[in-house]
């Protein structure tokens, strides 16, 4: 049974939180299967041999919105933040067993928006596959978060997500600032059908993969800050129409 005033709290003062068994054996089954069946022509689906991914996630296939937000996750999402947050980012993951893809240290400090305008507090602006982004003011950033499901066993030797405890209360906090005298290096090893609950401004990493062991990740943000008139999220969905 989940205590929710204890992932609360260290959710506050880490930036993180992992939950195991969100999404059953037969659930996770049905969203590989889906993702499987998607339509892999559009620029949004990248592929090579070290990394598969499919940005604008849940927009390329709406029917995986349903799987996704399923009782327990909506539920999940309730008690913890409220019902007034909607999807504003998604991506799927899928690192290969014999990738050598990493990433290095990184907050995640941009939102996907559908214009690029003059919007005081807004920018650096960059384009991925057609979609604009951008740094938003930090209080938009702060009062995001993230959900990472696990389609597989996820631990140090295919890619698990290294994090700095606390740096997501730093404001933006450069990779290469990290004073390490000062802090620590958690690894997040996620179980197949757990989830990983993330600040976008926690300090992150992940290695290359060292094990014949695959990845899949669905890495889902949400936010519910109003944007400036005239902007809009590119990739809004609503989460409370759906079924509990």
């Amino acid at each position: 049974m989940i205590n929710y005033d204890d992932v609360q709290s260290q959710f506050a003062s880490d930036g993180f939180f992992v939950l195991n068994e969100v999404f059953t054996g037969e659930e996770v089954k049905m969203l590989l299967e889906t993702i499987s069946n998607a339509d892999a022509s559009n620029d949004t689906f990248r592929q090579n041999g070290d990394l598969f991914a499919i940005r604008q996630f849940v927009k390329e296939i709406p029917q995986i919105q349903l799987q996704v937000m399923n009782q327990r996750l909506d539920h999940l999402i309730d008690r913890l933040f409220g019902n007034d947050y909607f999807i504003i980012k998604s991506i799927y993951f899928d690192k290969p067993e014999k990738s050598n893809w990493f990433v290095p240290y990184h907050q995640d400090l941009t939102i996907s928006v559908d214009k690029k305008g003059d919007y005081p507090g807004f920018g650096p602006w960059t384009v991925k596959q057609g979609q604009f982004a951008v740094q938003p003011p930090l209080e938009i950033l702060e009062d995001n978060f993230t959900i990472r499901i696990h389609l597989d066993d996820t631990d140090q030797t295919n890619g698990a997500l290294r994090v700095v405890p606390g740096s997501h209360a730093k404001g933006v906090y450069r990779a290469e600032d990290i004073d390490w005298s000062a802090e620590r290096e958690v690894i997040c090893n996620v179980p197949s059908g757990g989830i990983m609950l993330m600040k976008p401004l926690l300090l992150h990493a992940s290695s290359r993969t060292t094990s014949n062991h695959r990845r899949r990740v669905i890495h889902i943000e949400f936010g519910r800050k109003p944007l400036p008139e005239g902007l809009c999220w590119s990739e809004f969905a609503s989460i409370s129409s759906m079924p509990n």
